[in-house]
């Protein structure tokens, strides 16, 4: 059994990281490390994941498909998918400095998709901080440092030299398993 915590790594505006986020606990059958990363960061150079409006349909019926097969609530799709979740992404870095990356990760991951909530929208990034009691006055200071755009910066640099190509991911040891659907994978190595 690999001694290493497995680390999540996920940008709040993958919806797919949001079907690990809510699973991750239960299949690897421990907590892991939750890392914000960039998506952007990872992707550099390509131009979207999508190429047409028939391709961006096909992909959201594909993944409420398997929310619903999971049990989860039913996907409510935030205005102009995918979002800007700049902000976002900064607040998860400053709650991950805290001790509360798990916390405000799925508040947020549930306030995009199973409220429909813009995570652009910085008013949706303050009720996912206020659910899990982090305090908005210390939110909007933290999160504006730039010791924490360094630290998101930094976060995605070492996942990508650690082998991470996409959100999401699970790394055990070297091992990096990218997908949503290579969480059974994961958790075959930790068993």
């Amino acid at each position: 059994m690999p001694s290493e915590q497995p680390i999540f790594y996920y940008d709040l505006s993958s919806p797919e990281a949001y079907l690990v986020a809510e699973r991750s606990a239960a299949v690897l059958g421990q907590v892991p490390e939750w890392q914000p990363v960039w998506l952007g960061g990872l992707r550099a150079g390509e131009v979207g994941p999508f190429r047409c409006a028939a391709e961006i349909d096909h992909y959201r019926e594909d993944i409420a498909r398997r929310a619903a097969a999971y049990g989860l609530q039913p996907l409510r799709w935030p205005p102009g998918f995918p979002p800007d979740a700049e902000w976002a992404m900064l607040v998860a870095t400053y709650a991950k400095q805290i001790g509360r990356a798990v916390a405000f990760s799925l508040a947020a991951f549930r306030q995009s998709f199973a409220g429909g909530r813009d995570l652009s929208d910085p008013d949706t990034v303050m009720l996912a901080a206020a659910a899990c009691e982090m305090h908005p006055v210390a939110v909007e200071k933290g999160a504006r440092l730039g010791s924490i755009r360094r630290r998101l910066d930094q976060a995605t640099a070492a996942a990508a030299a650690a082998g991470v190509l996409d959100v999401p991911a699970v790394r055990i040891g070297d091992r990096v398993f990218h997908g949503e659907l290579e969480l059974e994978a994961a958790a075959a190595v930790l068993a």
